[in-house]
Protein backbone atom coordinates (compact mmCIF):
# COMPACT_ATOMS: atom_id res chain seq x y z
CA UNK A 1 0.00 0.00 0.00
CA UNK A 2 1.73 3.47 -0.84
CA UNK A 3 1.51 6.23 2.17
CA UNK A 4 0.71 9.49 0.34
CA UNK A 5 1.67 11.62 3.50
CA UNK A 6 0.50 11.70 6.76
CA UNK A 7 -1.38 14.29 8.73
CA UNK A 8 -0.52 15.38 12.51
CA UNK A 9 -3.98 15.80 14.45
CA UNK A 10 -4.21 18.89 16.86
CA UNK A 11 -6.89 18.93 18.88
CA UNK A 12 -7.78 22.53 20.17
CA UNK A 13 -9.73 22.23 23.55
CA UNK A 14 -11.44 25.52 23.74
CA UNK A 15 -13.44 26.46 21.17
CA UNK A 16 -12.28 30.06 21.55
CA UNK A 17 -8.85 29.14 21.08
CA UNK A 18 -9.36 27.69 16.97
CA UNK A 19 -9.29 30.42 15.13
CA UNK A 20 -6.07 32.40 16.59
CA UNK A 21 -4.23 28.41 16.38
CA UNK A 22 -5.70 28.45 12.41
CA UNK A 23 -3.65 31.76 12.47
CA UNK A 24 -0.62 30.72 13.69
CA UNK A 25 -0.72 27.11 11.46
CA UNK A 26 -1.50 29.46 8.30
CA UNK A 27 1.41 31.65 8.94
CA UNK A 28 3.83 28.64 9.55
CA UNK A 29 2.93 26.17 6.66
CA UNK A 30 2.06 29.69 4.59
CA UNK A 31 -1.01 27.26 3.21
CA UNK A 32 -4.65 28.95 3.82
CA UNK A 33 -7.25 26.55 6.17
CA UNK A 34 -9.71 24.42 4.26
CA UNK A 35 -12.60 24.24 6.86
CA UNK A 36 -15.76 22.23 7.97
CA UNK A 37 -17.54 20.56 10.55
CA UNK A 38 -18.35 16.94 11.65
CA UNK A 39 -20.29 15.70 14.34
CA UNK A 40 -20.20 18.72 16.26
CA UNK A 41 -16.58 19.23 15.71
CA UNK A 42 -15.12 22.31 13.58
CA UNK A 43 -12.26 20.63 11.64
CA UNK A 44 -9.41 23.15 9.91
CA UNK A 45 -6.84 21.65 7.53
CA UNK A 46 -3.51 23.48 7.19
CA UNK A 47 -0.53 22.19 5.22
CA UNK A 48 0.20 18.47 7.19
CA UNK A 49 -1.89 19.80 10.49
CA UNK A 50 -5.48 19.35 11.41
CA UNK A 51 -6.85 21.07 13.75
CA UNK A 52 -10.26 20.30 15.34
CA UNK A 53 -12.26 21.78 18.26
CA UNK A 54 -15.29 20.86 19.55
CA UNK A 55 -17.43 18.87 22.77
CA UNK A 56 -15.11 17.42 25.36
CA UNK A 57 -16.30 14.21 24.75
CA UNK A 58 -15.43 14.38 21.00
CA UNK A 59 -12.63 15.38 21.20
CA UNK A 60 -11.44 12.66 23.81
CA UNK A 61 -12.36 10.41 21.20
CA UNK A 62 -10.44 11.93 18.42
CA UNK A 63 -7.38 11.96 20.62
CA UNK A 64 -6.71 8.43 20.73
CA UNK A 65 -5.95 8.54 16.82
CA UNK A 66 -2.68 9.09 16.03
CA UNK A 67 -2.23 10.28 12.71
CA UNK A 68 -4.41 10.56 9.36
CA UNK A 69 -2.37 8.61 6.53
CA UNK A 70 -3.64 9.42 3.24
CA UNK A 71 -3.22 6.90 0.95
CA UNK A 72 -4.38 6.21 -2.87
CA UNK A 73 -7.41 3.66 -1.90
CA UNK A 74 -9.44 3.05 0.91
CA UNK A 75 -10.74 -0.06 -0.40
CA UNK A 76 -7.34 -1.09 -0.76
CA UNK A 77 -6.25 -0.17 2.53
CA UNK A 78 -9.00 -2.29 4.42
CA UNK A 79 -7.86 -5.16 2.61
CA UNK A 80 -4.09 -4.71 3.39
CA UNK A 81 -5.15 -3.81 7.39
CA UNK A 82 -6.96 -6.97 7.99
CA UNK A 83 -4.99 -9.53 6.04
CA UNK A 84 -1.90 -7.80 8.41
CA UNK A 85 -4.07 -8.40 11.31
CA UNK A 86 -5.49 -4.91 12.14
CA UNK A 87 -8.98 -4.27 13.11
CA UNK A 88 -10.73 -1.87 11.22
CA UNK A 89 -13.19 -0.04 13.77
CA UNK A 90 -14.85 2.48 11.44
CA UNK A 91 -15.54 2.36 7.79
CA UNK A 92 -15.21 3.17 4.63
CA UNK A 93 -17.23 5.68 4.91
CA UNK A 94 -17.74 8.85 2.79
CA UNK A 95 -15.78 12.17 4.32
CA UNK A 96 -15.45 15.49 3.63
CA UNK A 97 -12.16 14.91 1.70
CA UNK A 98 -12.94 11.56 0.40
CA UNK A 99 -13.35 8.29 2.21
CA UNK A 100 -11.57 7.44 5.58
CA UNK A 101 -11.18 4.25 7.68
CA UNK A 102 -10.28 3.87 11.46
CA UNK A 103 -7.95 0.82 12.03
CA UNK A 104 -6.55 -0.38 15.18
CA UNK A 105 -3.14 -1.91 14.76
CA UNK A 106 -1.81 -5.10 16.93
CA UNK A 107 0.44 -3.03 18.56
CA UNK A 108 -2.34 -0.84 19.84
CA UNK A 109 -2.04 2.36 17.55
CA UNK A 110 -5.16 3.67 16.14
CA UNK A 111 -5.19 5.55 12.80
CA UNK A 112 -7.13 7.26 9.92
CA UNK A 113 -7.00 6.31 6.63
CA UNK A 114 -8.30 8.25 3.72
CA UNK A 115 -8.26 8.73 0.22
CA UNK A 116 -9.31 11.54 -2.46
CA UNK A 117 -11.90 9.25 -4.14
CA UNK A 118 -15.34 9.87 -4.04
CA UNK A 119 -17.78 7.05 -2.65
CA UNK A 120 -19.26 4.62 -5.46
CA UNK A 121 -22.79 5.47 -7.05
CA UNK A 122 -24.84 2.63 -6.29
Amino acid sequence: MEILGTTLRVCVADPAMLESTVTFYERLTGSRAMRFERGGVSVAAVGCFLLMSGPATELDVLRKVAATIAVPDVDEAYALLTASGAKVLAGPVPSPGGRNLIALHPDGSVFEYVDRQAPAEG
